[in-house]
């Protein structure tokens, strides 16, 4: 019986593993998190998708990479804090609603890879 449930767990947990079956994405769980509502405080950075779907790139300048994922129609990732900066890279600036320090900022006419960077 122990050994049926350690089995059906390690599948279990195998299938949340394979990409594609969880569509709730952290790549520090303090720093990030992906969701499709738009919180009260949005942070130093809050990037939501409202067209199909866009690449978005951020991490901290010269260091640690914080997300580089697919964010589907919907999906949005917020950073609380900026406290080394950010470097983000957008694929697609016309899919996505980008909120710097609560402040929108259209990027909607830029070209495709569009990057800023956020010093806090």
């Amino acid at each position: 019986m122990l050994l049926v449930a350690l089995v059906a767990l390690g599948g279990y947990f195998l299938y949340r593993s394979l990409p594609g079956t969880n569509t709730s994405v952290s790549a520090n769980a303090s720093e990030a998190s992906v969701d499709s509502e738009r919180p009260e405080n949005m942070g130093a950075l809050y990037i939501q998708v409202v067209g199909e779907s866009s690449d978005v790139f951020v991490r901290v300048p010269g260091g640690d990479v914080l997300l580089d994922y697919e964010l589907k129609q919907g999906q949005s990732v917020n950073y609380n804090n900026a406290e080394e900066g950010l470097e983000v890279i957008v694929e697609d600036p016309t899919a996505v609603e980008v909120f710097v320090h609560g402040e929108e900022q259209d990027i909607s006419d830029q070209d495709a890879d569009y990057s800023f960077t956020i010093d806090d």
